[in-house]
């Protein structure tokens, strides 16, 4: 067998032994203190005072149960209150990962409404750049005057130009009917002058 270690041995005593307190060794002083005080032969007074000695290491070993015994209890109901605790921990941790979930929550909701603020200000910086409603307004309707307006005087230029054009076509034929009515005026007088005859004193 290999050799026991220390550890060992606590461990045994301890088991046997309760608290460490000797219990086991005084039960068994008294089991050879009671089996000596029923065999022995001594006088009454001797027997006495070992019936002394055993009525008192049975109080130390009824003292020892009754510690051991409040030492149980109170083992059970600090395990009562451990469990509580850790029901208490447990819930505490759920809750605490159902407060860590809507912080989360809370957290995007507010990045969402930054980023959204973020555009709202970056767009109504846009629209500050550009008049606003009333004054476009105004500005299309002078835009719609003026339009109007030169549509007018491009309908009195053009009819300016179709008249123009009627009096040059005019000018155009006058000037031709002239220049025909010369040439015709032109080719009469050489006729005229090529049938007269030509008077040589006679």
């Amino acid at each position: 067998m290999g050799a026991v270690t220390d550890d060992e041995v606590i461990r045994k005593r301890l088991l046997i032994d309760g608290d460490g307190a000797g219990d086991d060794r005084r039960i068994n002083l008294l089991l050879k203190t009671f089996t000596k005080w029923c065999n022995s032969p001594g006088s009454p007074e001797e027997g006495f005072t070992q019936y002394q000695r055993m009525l008192s290491t049975l109080a130390q070993c009824e003292f020892s149960l009754g510690k051991t015994l409040m030492v149980y209890d109170m083992n059970l109901r600090e395990m009562e209150n451990y469990e509580k605790i850790y029901t208490n921990i447990e819930q505490n941790i759920t809750s605490a990962h159902e407060k860590i979930a809507e912080c989360k929550k809370e957290i995007q909701k507010a990045k969402r409404i930054r980023k959204n603020r973020q555009e709202y200000d970056a767009l109504a910086k846009v629209i500050q750049q550009h008049p606003d409603r009333h004054d476009t307004l105004k500005q299309l309707e002078a835009l719609d005057k003026e339009l109007q307006h030169l549509s007018h005087i491009k309908e009195n230029v053009d009819a300016k130009l179709e008249l123009r054009k009627k009096q040059f076509h005019v000018l155009l034929t006058t000037i031709q009917e002239l220049q025909q009515t010369l040439e015709n005026d032109e080719k009469s007088e050489d006729d005229n002058n090529q049938e007269s005859p030509v008077d040589n004193g006679d």
